[in-house]
């Protein structure tokens, strides 16, 4: 396969990652179809899996934190880092005639010619393969729930063009890991749980209406949906909205599992962070879209604290 100049090319809104430049060339795209080039995207995948993990220590009456804890903790981060590779791969193989379209796409492996579909094809079956098995570490009831998220991963490229609300599906897929993290620990599913992860979804429409908004000129000239079209000017007041509701229900998940009030005051602080996105956000700006959608990252670990620090003090 001949490769172009370009084809190595990083995409624009890709960050420096030591282990992506220091790789040899001919492993480079394949760590950029997995996206280690911008981590955000597994972080924001393995945040929901450390929720539904912590839910799932309080619904046992227990702290967070045991070697147990400590195991699916690192089973959920390699997990994020596969399955998130594997469906990144498929949404580029899907996507590709999009992705050479748009500006901040267009370097990406497969429409540069990096990387065949064939070759992507190949590479997104085999992080398949090893996300199974890490799933099947895990007690039956999970391995179950996994295996189902597959359908919604399946789906998401086509959103774009059926709908005004991608960002809504991506709610539903990228949160999955709240739901398998408490059946983990628990083997089950209780309401709790499914709070959660409706915050979450609310969360995630904010934090993607926010991202769509870099792409929202070039998506209009090829006919890409999002979110950010669909409410254009008032995106802000939307986005309030979303996190507002996100806030609200994963409250009252960790009160209904019991977390007491020092969950509250430290819940807090990830809602003061959504509040600074919305107050700082500029709908126009697509650096400082990018900026705000990679700070989700912090309000991530912000919710996971206040999640975890209550079941040490009790």
């Amino acid at each position: 396969m001949t490769h172009n100049p370009a084809a190595l090319s990083k995409p624009a809104d890709a960050v420096a990652a030591a282990l992506v430049d220091r790789a040899p060339p001919r492993i480079q795209p394949y760590l950029r179809l997995m996206r280690l080039d911008r981590p955000i995207g597994t972080w924001l995948l393995y945040w929901p899996c450390v929720f539904g993990l912590v839910l799932g220590a309080c619904a046992e009456s227990r702290p967070f934190g045991t070697l147990h804890d400590i195991w699916y903790v690192v089973l959920f981060a390699l997990g994020a880092i596969v399955m998130r590779g594997a469906g990144c791969t498929y949404n580029d193989i899907v996507d590709r005639e999009f992705d050479a379209q748009v500006a901040r796409t267009r370097g990406r492996p497969i429409p540069s010619g990096a990387v065949s579909v064939r070759q992507a094809w190949l590479f997104a079956f085999g992080l398949c393969f090893v996300g199974l098995l890490i799933l099947l570490q895990f007690n039956l009831f999970a391995v179950a729930l996994g295996a189902g998220s597959l359908l919604l991963v399946a789906a998401y490229p086509f959103m774009k063009r059926i709908t005004w609300w991608p960002q809504a599906w991506l709610g539903l897929t990228f949160n999955w890991g709240a739901v398998l993290g408490f059946a983990a620990q628990t083997g089950t599913l209780d309401t709790a749980d499914v709070m959660l992860y409706a915050g979450l979804f609310c969360w995630t429409l904010g934090y993607d209406t926010i991202y769509a908004h870099q792409d929202k000129d070039d998506d209009a000239l090829i006919g890409v949906k999002s979110t950010a079209r669909l409410l254009g000017t008032r995106s802000r007041e939307w986005i309030l909205g979303f996190y507002a509701v996100a806030f609200t229900l994963i409250l009252a998940a960790g009160f209904a599992e019991h977390e007491g009030w020092p969950f509250v005051f430290l819940l807090l602080a990830a809602g003061a962070h959504m509040m600074w996105q919305v107050k700082t956000l500029d709908i126009d700006d697509p650096a400082g879209c990018l900026k705000l959608f990679r700070a989700n990252r912090d309000t991530g670990l912000l919710i996971a604290l206040a999640m975890i620090v209550p079941t040490w003090i009790g």
